[in-house]
């Protein structure tokens, strides 16, 4: 099983490369065209703003192919909302892969944002493939500020609103948090990706 982690820039990627490989994966971080055409899954991470990420997907002429890709996609934390057609974080122009539009999240003073730690999840398709022996039990790790819409939501979590933490549109899917960083949950979750 080959899975090319696409190299999109920022931070966390090798942590993404190290996962995959526990998990039995062949992982290669690449910003090689061919390489994410012929692997047989492709990993869109992301850490940082999605302006500074669309920008290096272009420059590496890596969006017409991201949104042409036929095998399975997981998408991690800013790769979930690169996935959408917009981002209100830097009003940028997205992969648009799935309809709607990433918003920052509207949390109550007292919540902190960037949103940061431990939440569970509400699985609303639980026949999702990612889902196989997970029950809503499960605490996953996230970093983020802003949020995806929930109509593409396969689970949802909560940071002073509700939000997509799981979406799937296709052979795409995505992870508002980061599985890497989420213990045995992440790692299942990350296998079921492989394996599903």
């Amino acid at each position: 099983m080959t899975v090319a982690v696409i190299n999109s820039g920022g931070a966390n990627l090798g942590s993404v490369v190290h996962a995959l490989r526990r998990a039995g994966a062949e992982a290669m971080l690449t910003a090689d065209a061919d390489v994410i055409r012929s692997a047989d899954r492709v990993i869109l991470p992301g850490v940082g703003s999605a302006g500074a990420a669309m920008r290096a997907l272009d420059a590496a002429g890596l969006v017409d192919v991201i949104a042409r890709l036929e095998q399975p996609v997981l998408g991690i934390c800013l790769g979930l909302q690169l996935l959408f057609e917009h981002s209100s974080e830097g009003n940028v122009a997205c992969l648009g892969i799935l309809p709607g539009a990433v918003e920052r999240l509207a949390v109550p003073r007292q919540l902190r944002l960037p949103h940061m730690g431990w939440n569970q999840l509400d699985w609303t398709a639980p026949d999702d493939p990612l889902c196989t022996g997970l029950d809503g039990s499960e605490w996953f790790y996230f970093v983020h500020s802003y949020a995806a819409p929930l109509d593409q939501a396969v689970a949802v979590s909560t940071h002073g609103q509700a939000f997509a933490a799981v979406v799937r549109r296709g052979n795409f899917a995505a992870c508002q948090f980061h599985p890497e960083k989420s213990g045995p949950a992440g790692a299942r979750l990350l296998a079921n990706f492989l394996t599903g």
